[in-house]
């Protein structure tokens, strides 16, 4: 736990799943319905700091989480991030991974997915 971040000091009323390693809640300000964040309860900044066993605990929360986002969502599918550092977009010092349902239609063109951070390298024409 830290001080002053407000995934340490996280209320309960957003909480939708807890383990002994994470906390999964739904994000205040979502890009899409459910969007959801899984963040250890052990202070870190990024992915690159967690143990065997966090990268496991995220794992099976994401896993849970989709389940839940499933039944009250029914998105035809998902994204899965994390930022890393303030070049990456990170705002918030305490690592958590976006789980963003997606739904049909929400954008134009949802071709490149994740690759849209860098807008210029999102469009691409796989040739084969």
């Amino acid at each position: 736990m830290s001080e002053n971040c407000i995934f340490c000091e996280l209320g309960n009323e957003r909480i939708i799943g807890q383990c002994d390693m994470t906390t999964t809640f739904l994000d205040t300000y979502p890009a899409s319905p459910g969007h959801t964040l899984i963040v250890p309860k052990r202070h870190i900044a990024t992915y690159f700091e967690v143990t065997t066993a966090e990268q496991n605990a995220i794992a099976k929360a994401i896993q849970k989480a989709k389940l839940l986002l499933d039944n009250e969502f029914s998105p035809d599918g998902y994204n899965i991030g994390v930022n890393n550092g303030e070049a990456a977009g990170q705002s918030v010092k305490h690592l958590h991974v976006h789980l963003i349902p997606r739904y049909l239609g929400d954008v134009k063109n949802p071709k490149g997915g994740v690759r849209w951070v860098i807008a210029n390298k999102a469009n691409y024409d796989i040739k084969g």
